[in-house]
């Protein structure tokens, strides 16, 4: 695992646009119940990765227009809170999961929101290539940073280590600075949370 320079990870150029999984009506993958799209590829590499076989840009299988439309479909249940983008490194997918949001955002209520889990963090995320600043500004909560397995702790709730953070990104943005979502998090899912990180 090392740290990326500014702009030195160009998802245009790494990205297959493939996704390693889609997961719909989850409970886990943020608040509520949500869609989880599994984008493939990712160069952090961290050591403990609970999701190693996604490091592959050309893991599992390439995005397309029918497995958008489900996604859409499913999302669109009164029942679902949002859209969860993880992978692999959704940053490193600009190009499918702007493209999704994008849809989601014109077709859907704006009640429903989106979640992304990223090696990056908001500062780096800020000081990066256009279409990553693009992504992040279509975020609502973004749990940041990189995994680190002497920092893990199963009690944290959508997070696997402690210096990874959630933040909530529309007011991050207007502060200029990483603001910490303060929203609920009931019991179940924290205990959905740790029983799966038990299993890891």
């Amino acid at each position: 695992m090392r740290d990326p320079q500014p702009g030195e990870w160009d998802a245009t150029k790494l990205s297959q646009q493939h996704v390693g999984d889609y997961k719909p009506f989850v409970f886990v993958d943020g608040q509520g119940v949500r869609c989880s799209l599994y984008v493939s590829g990712c160069l952090f590499a961290c050591d403990g990765c609970f999701n190693e076989a996604v490091w592959s840009f050309r893991y599992g299988h390439p995005y397309t227009d029918e497995l958008e439309d489900q996604i859409l479909t499913d999302l669109a249940q009164p029942y679902v809170q949002g859209l969860t983008l993880l992978g692999g490194e959704p940053f490193l997918n600009t190009q499918v999961c702007l493209r999704l949001v994008a849809r989601m955002r014109a077709e859907l209520p704006a009640t429903k929101d989106v979640w992304a889990w990223s090696g990056y963090t908001f500062e780096e995320l800020l000081v990066d290539t256009p279409d990553k600043i693009e992504l992040l500004e279509q975020v609502d909560v973004l749990v940041d940073g990189r995994f680190m397995a002497d920092l893990a702790d199963r009690r944290l709730a959508f997070r696997g280590s402690s210096n990874q953070r959630l933040i909530d990104v529309p007011a991050s943005l207007v502060a200029g600075h990483a603001i910490e979502w303060t929203g609920h998090i009931d019991a179940e899912t924290q205990f959905e949370q740790v029983e799966r990180r038990a299993l890891i």
